[in-house]
């Protein structure tokens, strides 16, 4: 019996998946199974799916739903005890799978496991949305062992230690089923960007553990979707961060955090005008206006998020400013970050 599915979304990404599904293939053990969640492609991908690796199994949607819905969609048909969300763009290694679930099993308090992750074109080095474990400032700057802001280290080793973490990426991104489900899965109002920091900030508030076991190692393109320096991208990142702090943050924390994001989101926008960026300063702008409309209708999901937290302190929680830290006071490294 399959106690695994490594579910792949995909949205016209036949080159992708014919260049790196086949380590996945090749590296998944017979308790696994590997499907397809196929946002209506029109680029031939089904056809090459069903030509090259006909054992792999296929979910087909009816329309492009994004990463979160996407997900949340292909899921309601998986009854497997564990499912991996698993980027188009990733490489895998022998036993990627094994370790992690190995994990897993040995405590149900842990909900989500993620890899060590490598940057698959320059494999010496972290990658950039996950590293080796992910970590969130009060204001909703995320940043990782291995990555803080801009800054990529390479790897030498220096977090090869399994970690508590805050949030596991998108990328490759092991859950136990029931507990994706009863959490509510990831938020569709974010379409793309951030919705698994939100969904593992909401399992971390309500007691579950998360971690990174270094011992199992992939590698990631990352920015295959959009590049950094799209406008879209920018108005995704800013807006979710916000919806994600007004639905996770601690009532005593809630209007000083918002404070202090407005400030440093039209700094940023500043940043990006002086630098020529217009599209990427409108965005942020934009990005602001779509949260004020779109506030209303989140309440309901702060309200139920308040009442099931069981973590006042959140440990993986930063409370200073990433921001200020980095820049200010010269920390550009995770373990520079965490020095007392």
């Amino acid at each position: 019996m399959k106690r695994v599915a490594v579910v792949i979304l995909n949205w016209n990404g036949k080159k992708l998946m014919e260049e790196f599904l086949p380590s996945v293939v090749a590296y998944s053990p017979e308790w696994a199974e590997i499907i397809v969640a196929d946002n209506a492609s029109s680029d031939g991908s089904l056809e090459m799916l069903e030509k090259r690796f006909p054992s792999v199994g296929i979910i087909r949607l009816d329309r492009n739903y994004g990463f979160a819905e996407g997900y949340n969609r292909a899921l309601r048909e998986i009854n497997t005890e564990y499912c991996v969300l698993l980027n188009s763009d990733v490489e895998v290694t022998p036993h990627w799978i094994e370790i992690p679930i190995q994990t897993m099993d040995a405590d149900p308090s842990v909900a989500c496991v993620q890899p060590k992750i490598r940057a698959q074109r320059n494999k010496d080095y972290f990658e950039y949305a996950g590293a080796a474990g992910g970590y969130l400032d009060k204001y909703g700057y995320p940043f990782c062992r291995g990555r803080v802001l801009h800054v990529v280290e390479k790897d030498e080793g220096q977090y090869d230690t399994t970690a508590e973490i805050l949030w596991a990426t998108g990328a490759c991104l092991f859950i136990r089923t029931a507990v994706y489900k009863e959490a509510g899965g990831l938020d569709a109002g974010f379409f793309a960007h951030q919705e698994e920091i939100d969904l593992c900030w909401r399992l971390r508030s309500r007691g579950y553990r998360l971690l990174c076991t270094p011992q199992s190692v992939v590698y990631h393109v990352g920015g295959a979707t959009l590049n950094a320096e799209n406008p879209r991208k920018t108005f995704l990142n800013f807006r979710n961060s916000l919806l994600m702090l007004y639905k996770n943050s601690l009532e005593k924390d809630l209007k000083q955090v918002m404070l202090v994001r407005f400030w440093l989101d039209y700094i940023a926008a500043a940043k990006f005008a002086l630098e020529g960026h217009f599209a990427n300063a409108k965005a942020i702008y934009e990005a602001r206006k779509a949260f004020r409309q779109l506030k209303p209708s989140y309440a309901p999901k702060r309200k139920i998020n308040l009442e099931k937290q069981v973590l006042g302190n959140i440990p993986e929680l930063r409370r200073e400013s990433l921001i200020l830290s980095f820049y200010l006071k010269g920390k550009k490294t995770f373990k520079a970050l965490m020095k007392r």
